[in-house]
């Protein structure tokens, strides 16, 4: 039975409409692995630290997918929930024409700001070649990545999160099998990773395009529209959260790599792939559900039914903290299977990232609450609230731990700097949660 924006949601109901999502982030996360699996364990650690050195070059360009596709989701859902259907459809026209022009516009800056970008991100002559020959690919399909990034949200938005779901497994099949071609057997190392990397964008951002272009009977379509400054805003307002998590998530990978190769070196910058590798599989099932059920808690926020909302955020808290317990155990005991599978050819490199995988996998205890409430206010269409706490998390706080702790903990406190971030915006959230009720009426 197909679940509309407008049912009540039970626990089996909102389980059932978030579970694409959480399975479409989980997969997006583990086809992303499969780049570094082959590279580390085909062309080495060198070449491993190089791609993971540059990706958050390709990802800060990215992002702007993350940041229209999120806030304009959540901005559609809202008037939707209003009855405004045409408006809905003109806005969601508008952002994806955005979408496309700044993707091509990024791509060119992408291309002419590489080489200084690598050489600021810290590569050494060894690593600078893989570096360039990796993001230089990658950028080709930034419009397409973009697009990728943006109809993960659209297509829950239109009430479709199944074909979402069907449209991330086709690419990453794709990028899995080109990744088996091109580095196992032709041996095309890095070169190899990006072109696969972009075959499968291709097919995750184009052909959600093609659908919304064909389609005559999604709530959500394409029709004549014109650019709309006041509705563009105000779905990047409400996507600032997720657009600083990306922005975050690539400086503070930036950051850390520059420590770890001051502190550790290049086994420092390879066990930190592994941990960012982990780290997208298991936060996915958080951005899963956070992206899952955004579009749901605007809905019936723009209804005014306030106890619908209220229900929605009971059973969405209850929801994280099972899965923060679960995950965390998880992270924490299977650390070391975890770590031989990216390190298990190096002894010394296996017994460094077993010990980073532990230390920071205690983060994931207090991650799934911080994600959940950065994007419900964004689901508020609250961007402002949404984009502090994101900040406060994964720039603020982290950024400060990553430069002291290692002062006190040695390098240990590299790897606990993201669990110090968590703990302080868990506590910061509960009081803004608190204080906000009122005004929203969850």
């Amino acid at each position: 039975m197909k679940i509309t924006l407008s049912d009540h949601f039970t626990y089996k109901k909102l389980i059932r409409f978030t579970f694409p999502s959480i399975v479409m982030m989980l997969f997006t996360s583990i086809y992303g692995v499969v780049d570094g699996l082959f590279v580390s364990n085909v062309a080495g650690e060198t070449a491993f630290a190089s791609i993971n050195l540059i990706m958050p070059f390709s990802m800060i360009f990215g992002a702007v997918g993350a940041l229209l596709g999120v806030g304009g989701s959540a901005l559609i859902s809202l008037v939707r929930g209003r009855g405004e259907e045409e408006r809905a459809n003109r806005i969601f026209s508008m952002l994806v024409g955005s979408m496309i022009v700044l993707g091509f516009i990024f791509m060119i800056a992408g291309e002419l700001l590489l080489p200084a970008a690598a050489r600021f991100f810290g590569a050494t002559e060894s690593m600078m070649p893989l570096c360039i020959s990796y993001a230089r690919i990658l950028l080709l399909a930034l419009p397409a990545f973009i697009l990728e990034y943006g109809f993960q949200s659209f297509m829950i938005a239109a009430e479709r999160p199944n074909l979402g779901l069907a449209f991330t497994v086709a690419a990453g099949v794709t990028n899995m099998i080109l990744d088996w071609l091109f580095i196992a057997v032709l041996k095309k190392g890095v070169v190899g990773a990006a072109a696969a990397t972009c075959i499968g964008q291709c097919v995750g951002g184009i052909g959600p395009l093609i659908f919304f272009l064909r389609s005559r009977t999604s709530p959500l379509r394409f029709v004549r529209s014109r650019f709309m400054p006041r509705e563009f805003f105000k779905a990047a307002s409400n996507g600032l959260a997720e657009f600083i998590t990306n922005i975050a998530m690539s400086v503070v990978a930036i950051v850390f790599n520059l420590q770890l190769m001051k502190y550790i070196g290049e086994y420092g910058v390879a066990a930190y792939g592994i941990i960012m590798y982990v780290n997208f599989v298991f936060v996915a099932v958080y951005l899963g559900y956070a992206m899952g059920a955004a579009p749901v808690i605007s809905y019936h926020y723009g209804t005014g039914l306030k106890e619908e909302l209220q229900g929605l955020f009971r059973k969405s808290t209850v929801l994280v903290a099972a899965a923060s317990v679960t995950l965390s155990s998880v992270a924490i005991l299977g650390a070391g299977a975890i770590a031989s599978i990216f390190a298990g050819y190096d002894p010394v490199f296996l017994a460094l990232s077993t010990r980073a995988l532990r230390l920071y996998a205690l983060s994931y205890f207090f991650a799934g609450f911080n994600i959940f409430g950065c994007n419900f206010f964004a689901a508020l269409n609250s961007g402002m609230i949404s984009g502090i706490l994101s900040a406060l998390r994964l720039f603020v706080f982290q950024l400060v731990a990553v430069f002291v702790l290692p002062l006190i903990l040695g390098n240990d406190g590299i790897w606990l700097s993201m669990v110090t971030s968590d703990l302080c915006v868990f506590v910061i959230m509960i009081f803004v949660i608190r204080k906000e009720r009122p005004r929203f009426g969850y």
